[in-house]
């Protein structure tokens, strides 16, 4: 009787090992034992094995790649605290669960968020590195950084989910008799020397270039006055040093509800889950929308096994009723979005800011 050659060398047809094989020569070597086969489907034709065997690999795929026993991390560049971080957190908690592994959160701040997008860059492509990242560096950077940038947003990484939108708004001092976008912008006209100013937490910030793209759609010259932080850009809105200022949504809530400020209008698509009596800027005659996000991406050339499985478990914590509802109470608005949708808002979101980042002729310090 004819021997059979396997991973331990020959041993006499009786029951081979089946899952995966590859032909060498004229015979194959048996690598990996979980089922079997006799020896008379062994002798089979090569053409049909083969056929066989796809059937059989494509039928326990999931199986095979996602085999990760060792730690997740998901690195966020920005400090403890911040919503960037809290947003990780809360999805680690429940990707963990879902994948049944640890997943762990790391901080690598600095560099306004492009430290965690260059640890990623340089990670295997093996699921077990990720990065939570908000719009500002995937789509605003490449243009406001243009030439410094030491990664490319669509080339480097690989779209895992879209987490959540978040809205930006426009803030009016309450000395500034407007109540709406039609009476602001008569009001910049009427003295574009002493009216037409505006703030933001920050120069290069998305608010920043979001406040250039509405000027340019109302027709009307505004300057920019950058603040270095979100905290001294309220103080300066509620005292009336500045009297507009463009901004995340939820960080001017406090002002609103202490009637030291009046939010006039907001960038989404539709309106704020916190501000439902805010029209959108659409809503008032200017087509003009922004939708920032978070979203969970990884290495370019991770499997497509690997992102399908780690982009379920990142939208089925989204969808959790837990997870959403305090996603909503940090002002979030929860989405849950797959890897090719992902990768078209990303695309679209570089086409749209760059005109009005060139524009503004914003240069990095």
């Amino acid at each position: 009787m004819n021997k059979v050659w396997g991973p331990q060398g020959s041993f006499e047809p009786h029951l081979i090992p089946r899952h995966k094989t590859r032909w060498s020569g004229d015979f194959v070597q048996v690598i990996i034992t979980k089922t079997f086969i006799t020896v008379t489907e062994f002798q089979m034709k090569k053409s049909s094995l083969f056929k066989w065997l796809v059937i059989l690999l494509l039928s326990i795929q999931s199986s095979l790649i996602w085999a990760q026993t060792g730690p997740i991390k998901i690195i966020v560049g920005y400090p403890p605290g911040a919503t960037s971080d809290l947003l990780t957190r809360i999805l680690a908690e429940a990707m963990s669960k879902n994948l049944n592994l640890p997943v762990l959160v790391e901080n690598r701040a600095g560099a306004a968020g492009q430290l965690s997008n260059l640890a990623v860059k340089a990670a295997a492509p093996d699921g077990n590195t990720l990065m939570m990242t908000p719009v500002a560096t995937m789509s605003i950077f490449p243009h406001s950084y243009a030439g410094q940038l030491k990664y490319d947003s669509v080339k480097d990484f690989a779209p895992i989910a879209h987490l959540s939108n978040f809205q930006i708004g426009l803030g009016l001092a309450n000395k500034v008799p407007a109540n709406n976008l039609k009476d602001y912008v008569s009001w910049v006209k009427s003295n574009p020397s002493q009216n037409g100013f505006y703030g933001s937490a920050a120069a290069g910030s998305l608010p920043h270039f979001m406040a250039v793209l509405f000027a340019k759609t109302a027709g009307i010259n505004l300057e920019h006055v950058p603040y270095r932080g979100t905290a001294p850009a309220m103080q300066a809105l509620a005292s009336g040093e500045i009297s507009a200022l463009s901004t995340v949504a939820a960080d001017i809530q406090t002002l609103v509800d202490g009637k030291k400020a009046k939010l006039i209008a907001v960038a989404g698509e539709k309106r704020s889950i916190r501000f439902p009596d805010v029209p959108t800027f659409k809503e008032q005659g200017y087509d003009l929308v922004a939708l920032p996000w978070y979203a969970l991406f990884a290495p370019a050339g991770t499997p497509n096994a690997i992102i399908d499985n780690l982009a379920k478990a990142a939208i089925d914590a989204i969808n959790d009723p837990i997870v959403k509802k305090k996603l909503i109470d940090m002002e979030l608005e929860p989405t849950g979005y797959g890897p090719e949708r992902l990768g078209q808002i990303l695309k679209s979101d570089l086409d749209k800011w760059g005109p009005p980042i060139r524009e503004s002729g914003f240069k990095p310090q």
